[in-house]
């Protein structure tokens, strides 16, 4: 169990509710309303499957994903190579680790929604459409 929800605030039931966190005992939860039942899943299980997601689309594009994360960072070389491709292969040991408010409203501004049922399994993750709305080409 976590004691933090990951994707706080990005996370819906299969009718768009919101899944709001709750802590049982120092665990966090999301909520889910089951016709009044309020289930609470435990926040690992879910931001598991979604961390294993996202490595898995990293993954299928880790040269791209290397190469931009070192542009973006301004380094080219070797050693940072390694320091991110190492982050890359640990992405799921990151359960539990808290993304930051700012960075899960932008997501939650650009459209990324996890989608759950009623025992917690993630149905949809749904990222964003296109670019950002202004992004030109460089």
């Amino acid at each position: 169990m976590a004691k933090t929800a990951m994707f706080e605030g990005l996370v819906v039931d299969q009718r768009g509710n919101p899944a709001p966190v709750k802590w049982v005992g120092d665990q966090a939860c999301y909520v889910v309303d089951d016709d009044g039942f309020l289930r609470h899943i435990d926040a690992a299980q879910v931001d598991r499957q979604v961390l294993a997601f996202i490595k898995g689309q990293v993954d299928a594009n880790r040269d791209i994903a290397v190469d931009g994360v070192m542009q973006m960072i301004g380094q080219d070389d070797i050693f940072t190579k390694a320091a991110v491709e190492s982050s890359i292969d640990k992405m799921d040991e990151n359960v539990g680790q808290p993304i930051p408010a700012e960075a899960r409203q932008w997501l939650g501004m650009l459209g990324f929604r996890i989608v759950i049922n009623e025992q917690g399994e993630v149905m949809d993750i749904q990222l964003p459409a296109g670019g950002i709305e202004g992004e030109e080409d460089l």
